[in-house]
């Protein structure tokens, strides 16, 4: 015989109480009239009442939806940086033609505890020209640190939680790009000016993505963990002088 789903047991259980109420107002005032007169008046605002209930309840479910759903996103998204995405940060950084401006932006301390501070950032960011000197960029260190990552990259990209976050995928689908070309190359120290140039365009795309999705990622440690974002702040990839010694 087949099992009653939960949904079936709550009904069964609802209408055998309806019953007995029901039954208890007859046992107490054998008054059927007031007994109909009162269902039907409760039947005229169940409704009103579902309405209402509906609303209330599917926007409280859809809430919590999309603090679980960001809260995964910001999971996979805070692996990716412990994982490659600092490192990655570390190497552009390095690279960038204006390298003192950048630190400078992005190293201001005494600015992280506002919350005014993010916004600022990602605005300046999302007008900066991100330009690295492809003569400075070491590419064979870039290869050997990002092929190992390829799977990673890759179980990241099919992650329907990622998919959904189209800024982060940008991120994602460029650093693989990156990746690809730089292992389908040999020797990365005889290359072509063009090609190095080539490939600097492709390191700036993943340089802009990337620096946009750690700001953002910043903000949300901010807001929800404080001794995550201390950590972060303490290993900034854009400081030089970064430790994760306290002092």
């Amino acid at each position: 015989m087949k099992r009653l789903s939960w949904e079936s047991k709550i009904g069964l259980i609802l209408v055998a109480l309806a019953i007995a109420l029901n039954g208890l107002l007859y046992a107490m005032y054998h008054d059927v009239n007031h007994i109909v007169l009162w269902g039907l008046t409760n039947l005229a605002f169940l409704p009103i009442s579902v309405l209402f209930v509906s609303l209330i309840l599917d926007s409280f479910m859809e809430k919590r939806a999309k603090l679980q759903k960001l809260d995964k996103l910001n999971m996979l998204i805070g692996t990716f940086f412990s994982v490659a995405g600092t490192r990655m940060l570390r190497f552009f950084a390095s690279w960038d033609v204006q390298h003192g401006e950048i630190c400078a932006t992005m190293t201001e301390k005494e600015n992280w505890t506002d919350k005014n501070h993010f916004e600022a950032m990602k605005r300046v960011l999302q007008t900066r020209q991100f330009r690295i000197d492809d003569k400075k960029a070491d590419l064979t260190a870039l290869r050997d640190f990002l092929a190992p990552h390829t799977n990673f990259m890759i179980r990241l990209l099919e992650n329907p939680h990622l998919l959904e976050h189209e800024a982060f995928t940008d991120v994602l689908r460029s650093a693989f790009h990156l990746t690809e070309e730089l292992k389908a190359r040999g020797d990365l120290n005889t290359l072509p000016e063009s090609d190095r140039t080539h490939l600097g365009r492709d390191i700036e795309r993943v340089y802009g993505h990337l620096a946009l999705a750690w700001v953002d990622y910043m903000d949300h440690l901010h807001k929800e963990f404080p001794y995550l974002f201390s950590f972060a702040l303490r290993i900034n990839p854009f400081d030089e002088k970064a430790s994760a010694i306290v002092t």
